[in-house]
């Protein structure tokens, strides 16, 4: 009768392991959007082909769905084609860009934006920055989690090469698979991911905008 009961008890122990495990599988499929990600410090990388601009629209428009404002930092000489982001789906009326020359003032602007607790996302094209000083990735995580801002920093990388530093949450690099017909695969890859573990991948099918069909 004991053999019989521990049998059973072990049968349905298993059995919502099983289930714990597809609920967690289930969860965790789709990474890399605005709700998942959460308020956190994450980096997007890629090298000069790869689809940083479309992966980090699709997060802009998410949580522009939500109701949530964002905000652009970009150098002076750096930025995005507007048609193609409207024909995405995002509101460029409710998306405040702000165009800064050096590293030291988008930095200085990215830390003011967060603090506010104003948006809920705010994206930095940092271009090819190696690195941030550990006061400012203190700075923006502790506020990232504490006004619930999604902090995206794009940067220009191998998969090779680290991430801005420690404090960042989620490192992924952005892959573009081309299938013809104008149309592609924008893959996530992470990289890094101090809540869920490295290694995970969203993927995305995308179609190029008019020039490129």
């Amino acid at each position: 009768m004991a053999t019989m009961q521990l049998g059973a008890l072990v049968s349905a122990s298993r059995a919502w392991l099983q289930r714990s495990q597809m609920m967690l599988s289930s969860a965790r499929t789709k990474q890399w959007t605005a709700a998942a990600l959460g308020g956190c410090l994450a980096e997007l990388s890629g090298r000069s082909a790869a689809p940083l601009l479309t992966v980090a629209f699709g997060l802009v428009h998410q949580v522009q769905q939500q109701g949530e404002p964002v905000a652009w930092i970009s150098s002076d000489e750096n930025g995005f084609f507007p048609p193609d982001v409207a024909d995405g789906g995002v509101d460029l009326s409710a998306l405040p860009v702000i165009r800064l020359a050096s590293l030291q003032q988008r930095l200085t602007a990215i830390e003011q934006l967060v603090c506010s607790g104003a948006f809920g996302l705010v994206v930095a094209d940092l271009e090819e920055c190696v690195d941030l000083p550990l006061a400012v990735q203190t700075r923006l995580a502790e506020q990232a989690l504490a006004q619930n801002t999604l902090v995206l920093c794009l940067t220009v990388k191998t998969d090779q090469q680290p991430s801005l530093g420690s404090l960042v949450t989620v490192r992924a690099q952005a892959r573009r698979i081309r299938h013809g017909d104008g149309r592609f695969v924008c893959q996530v890859h992470a990289l890094k991911d101090k809540r869920y573990g490295p290694g995970w991948v969203d993927e995305e099918w995308c179609c190029g905008p008019t020039g490129v069909r």
